[in-house]
């Protein structure tokens, strides 16, 4: 799927055939998510407010920092609040049953973006393929939650929602408009029209939505966390950056704000980095995110430096959230 990303951007002869299929993607979606609706397929309603943040379209948009911003602005405001996530992992050997992650896990076993969030020591962050069962098994080890933040849980429908937060790359918006595997969606643009909110990494095309920033301007050590550095004292020297989520070119662009000059490296979305992916002879220090960073803890060297990314969010928008998980 990686290779078709290249066309889900623009319309070339290729779409004469992946458009019917598309088009087959879009009724199977669209018929699943009316079953759920009816009733005809079974959901799960569970005792405490459910808080899904998702996207319509493949690849990054800024969820993980989203859903992190929004664990803190519940927490200030006196809510308990836990996430639940998929986990993302190709390692056939670990079992999908519902499960905590600890910081002390390998992203292989628990996922990239689970492991980055739990790192941060919010709340509770529960992993599962049945969300429903993760989020129960959650609840029954942390009574005291009132709220579950579903983490990428937009077409996870067997979990019922009481708020959903949709998630746009401010940039790359829906790229062709077609459903995959033609294009980027996972649903129609039409389905951001039921979403309770909708949030844009990036500048907003519509003042029904929100806008959130990525802000970051100090990077840690990966081997010693405790050491710091400004952008500043990187000047002069030969510098790499390394990047495998959904946009890379979000992060490299971000470095030139920065004032950074680097040698870039993309890698697919979930990459499972190896040594050699960060061996580079003729670097001084090697620029990463968070996300690339759990991945690469177990080979790092003190060249590893991470750039820590926060969302900055209007809290007018924290509020709102909260008022509709009240009612």
């Amino acid at each position: 799927m990686h290779g078709l990303e290249h066309y889900w951007y623009r319309i070339t002869p290729l779409h004469l055939l992946l458009w019917p299929v598309s088009l087959l993607f879009r009724l199977l979606s669209g018929l699943r998510r009316v079953l759920y609706r009816s009733g005809i397929l079974h959901s799960v309603k569970l005792p405490v407010p459910v808080v899904v943040i998702g996207n319509i379209s493949v690849g990054g948009t800024g969820k993980t920092p989203f859903t992190l911003w929004l664990a803190q602005q519940l927490l200030d405001q006196g809510w308990h609040p836990a996430i639940i996530s998929r986990g993302y992992t190709k390692a056939k050997k670990h079992s999908n049953a519902a499960r905590p992650v600890a910081a002390s896990d390998s992203p292989d076993a628990v996922g990239d973006e689970p492991l980055l969030m739990v790192q941060r020591k919010l709340c509770p962050v529960w992993i599962g393929r049945d969300r429903p069962a993760a989020a129960q098994a959650l609840l029954q080890a942390h009574p005291e939650c009132d709220v579950i933040l579903s983490d990428d849980g937009m077409q996870h429908y067997r979990l019922q929602r009481d708020v959903e937060i949709v998630l746009v790359d401010g940039n790359r918006r829906f790229g062709n408009g077609l459903l995959l595997p033609a294009g980027p969606l996972r649903e129609p643009v039409s389905r951001l029209g039921s979403a309770d909110i909708v949030v844009v990494n990036g500048r907003p095309s519509h003042a029904s939505e929100y806008a959130m920033q990525l802000d970051g301007a100090l990077f840690y050590n990966l081997l010693n966390p405790d050491v710091s550095r400004s952008p500043a004292e990187f000047s002069g020297l030969r510098l790499h950056a390394i990047a495998g989520i959904g946009h890379p070119q979000r992060f490299f662009k971000h470095l030139q704000k920065l004032g950074l000059s680097a040698h870039t490296h993309a890698f697919p979305d979930h990459h499972r980095y190896r040594a050699a992916d960060i061996s580079f002879g003729d670097a001084d220090a090697i620029l990463m995110t968070e996300k690339d960073a759990v991945k690469c803890a177990a080979f790092a060297t003190e060249q590893c430096w991470v750039l820590r990314v926060d969302a900055q969010v209007d809290p007018a928008l924290a509020q709102l959230i909260i008022e509709k998980i009240e009612k």
